[in-house]
């Protein structure tokens, strides 16, 4: 193994692959020798990521909530060139309170956020198995350890997989399967635009990172990087957090971005 390329040889399949986390994660394994498989719902975005990454990327449009699809894209990916790691970083957001929010809005989070993780690690994590091991890297959140205001779905929906990486881990280290999660905070994607987007909320958030700054998909990116080399060969089961240390304080307050909506929203309880 070359100590400048580690991961030559080295084969990932990525969801959410298109843009944002996916696509840094990209970055960071294609420029250590990996080869990737971007997967994502929109072909054209997935497609143009391949076109930037250039060698050693290709692409397969996949929407993660489809079982016999990603049944089909891990197996087609597999078959290219037997797979060593699966990045399971598809996932959508959304914001409302809990005794208004939609079913099928609840439905949506839920189902591409931990269902579509599941089906990623049911498959990608059969194939690793079955070529003799490899590492899993899921994308959770801050969310799925702090409460996060008038976001339950999301928060939920990221709990849970943090369980699921946990069990998935103990499951599978005996067949040579590593399964490990990063936690981002806020982070420079299009998923979190709207936060960007608010002065006072990305103050709420400058103020309860001790770093003092937005993530970037690099920084989430080269740590998924890092679990799913060799350098991490003896870790698994952890959910790693990738936020400016914003894990040592509360949650972000994103009452600003509702308030134009629900005129009579509460404020939040006054910190002690």
């Amino acid at each position: 193994m070359s100590t400048d390329r580690p991961l030559a040889g080295h084969h990932a399949l990525i969801t959410g692959g298109g843009s944002g986390i996916g696509l840094g994660a990209a970055r960071a394994l294609l420029a250590d020798g990996a080869e990737v498989t971007l997967c994502g719902r929109s072909e054209e975005r997935i497609t143009a990521a391949v076109a930037e990454l250039g060698e050693g990327a290709f692409a397969l449009a996949l929407d993660v909530t489809d079982e016999e699809r990603t049944a089909a894209v891990v197996a087609e990916a597999n078959e290219r060139r037997p797979l060593t790691t699966v990045v399971a970083s598809a996932g959508m957001g959304g914001a409302g309170p809990v005794t208004a929010w939609p079913l099928d809005n609840w439905k949506q989070v839920i189902d591409t956020n931990l269902t579509g993780a599941f089906l990623t690690l049911k498959y990608g994590g059969a194939a690793l198995a079955a070529n003799g091991g490899g590492a899993i890297c899921a994308v959770s959140s801050i969310a799925g350890s702090h409460s996060h205001r008038f976001m339950s779905a999301y928060t939920a929906s990221k709990a849970g997989l943090n369980m699921l990486v946990r069990n998935a881990a103990d499951e599978l280290g005996s067949l040579g399967v590593r399964v490990n999660a990063v936690a981002p905070g806020l982070v420079e994607t299009d998923i979190s635009q709207a936060l960007q987007d608010s002065p006072e909320v990305n103050e709420d958030y400058r103020q309860n990172m001790p770093l003092g700054r937005r993530g970037t998909a690099d920084d989430i990116g080269g740590a998924i990087r890092f679990l799913c080399g060799p350098e991490s060969s003896w870790i698994t089961g952890v959910i790693l957090p990738i936020d400016g240390g914003h894990h040592l304080r509360r949650g972000p307050n994103i009452d600003p971005l509702l308030a134009p909506f629900m005129p009579d929203l509460a404020p939040p309880s006054p910190e002690v």
